[in-house]
């Protein structure tokens, strides 16, 4: 069934965020084995200094587990940015590319005792926890660290919760730092995460008053802070709006300055999502077009599997902004595909009702917008199909 005119012509808007150097007709242009994800590290820098200028103060360290490319780490490190590891293996890329240990802050609340004594040894000296068992680690293999708690807040307003696998409660993260000085560790911060994709400023507001209060409550055991971590959730624009940077910010700015008993010294962030994100657009080839019981079916040459994993891990069907190579992509009429990948697995199948020009057919490309984060971290060779390769501009 066709789509109704109203539908058909808002697919043919290309999406305000679509890099502008990454357009169709410059995709287009190019002749790379596909697939490949192409990504502007302009729009990389662009974004850190939006982060920069709608929280000023806030010092940021990028997510490493998001996009962990050479070209993306140089391109941040360039620009001042610090950076956030979720393992040994992270600290060490980092270091390949000139980062110091010392500026690098490890958030994985749970970790492996040789990757802490091993990241400690290297000169990293700060790291989180929400547990007894991870202070006790952590007071053996790093002995002296400063630590930092993961607190438990909301994060109902997120397309990917975290709360459920990491974070202490209020009353939890108040013995534990008392637990970490008893262990002659340094009780350094804390930290908090709203949940990836976070859509509500007010999240942020609800984690900080909530900071606010442990920190009140610790300074009655003779415990002040140095440092709240706001972790990551920051959202990057795919195909629904979400909220602005600079309204987050705000957001942000003001709940530090109401809600808080003192402002620690360190006020640092850990975006990933939208510093890279938008910056990419992956391109993949059509290998096959069929109607199945009535539907249309377009097969790729890139999956869920090789990246596209995010597609599987949400309740509610995880959209993309879509393009195709097609001269007649707005001319054409629309209809719906479901959009599938090059595997034997039934559950390789990431878009669904995917509206897309009658003519596109084989060997036509289809150009999956937004693809920055997390595509190239999750990529696999499964069933023998290569991952999307790197490519950069800017």
């Amino acid at each position: 069934m066709r789509l109704a005119v109203a539908d058909h012509h808002a697919q043919l808007r290309l999406p305000s965020n679509w890099p502008k150097t990454l357009s169709p007709g410059f995709l287009a242009t190019l002749e790379h084995p596909t697939p490949y994800l192409m990504c502007d590290l302009a729009t990389i820098r662009d974004r850190y200094a939006r982060v920069s200028t709608a929280m000023p103060g806030i010092d940021c360290h990028y997510a490493v587990k998001c996009n962990d490319s050479p070209e993306v780490i140089t391109a941040l490190a360039e620009v001042g940015s610090g950076f956030e590891v979720a393992s040994f293996g992270e600290l060490e890329l980092l270091q390949r590319h000139g980062v110091a240990p010392a500026d690098v802050l490890y958030s994985n609340p749970v970790k492996p005792a040789s990757h802490i004594a091993a990241a400690h040894e290297a000169g990293l000296w700060r790291f989180a926890f929400d547990s007894e068992g991870e202070l006790h680690k952590i007071a053996t293999h790093a002995p002296g660290a400063a630590v930092y708690v993961r607190l438990r807040v909301d994060d109902s307003t997120s397309v990917f919760p975290l709360s459920r696998k990491f974070g202490a409660e209020a009353h939890e993260a108040r013995a534990l730092l008392q637990l970490a000085k008893s262990l002659g560790l340094r009780p350094y911060g804390v930290t908090f995460h709203v949940g990836s994709q976070c859509t509500s400023p007010n999240a942020w507001r609800q984690a900080i008053a909530a900071t606010g209060r442990l920190l009140t409550r610790l300074a009655d055991d003779g415990i002040e802070l140095e440092m709240i971590n706001l972790s990551g959730g920051f959202p990057a624009r795919y195909v629904e709006s979400v909220p602005s940077l600079d309204l987050i910010g705000g957001t942000v700015m003001a709940a530090l300055d109401e809600l808080l008993p003192y402002i620690p010294e360190h006020l640092v962030a850990e975006p990933g999502r939208y510093l890279a994100a938008e910056s990419a657009v992956l391109v993949a080839s059509v290998l096959g077009r069929e109607v199945r019981a009535g539907e249309n079916w377009l097969y790729l040459d890139v999956g869920a599997y090789h990246g596209l994993m995010e597609t599987q891990q949400s309740m509610n069907p995880w959209r993309f902004p879509l393009w195709s190579s097609r001269p007649d992509h707005i001319s054409a009429a629309h209809e719906p595909f479901t959009v599938t990948g090059p595997t034997c697995d039934s559950s390789d199948t990431m878009f669904f009702g995917a509206s897309l020009p009658t003519t596109i057919d084989v060997d036509d490309q289809l150009y999956i917008g937004s693809a920055g984060a997390y595509t190239l971290s999750y990529a696999t060779n499964f069933n023998g199909f290569p991952p999307p390769t790197p490519r950069f501009i800017g």
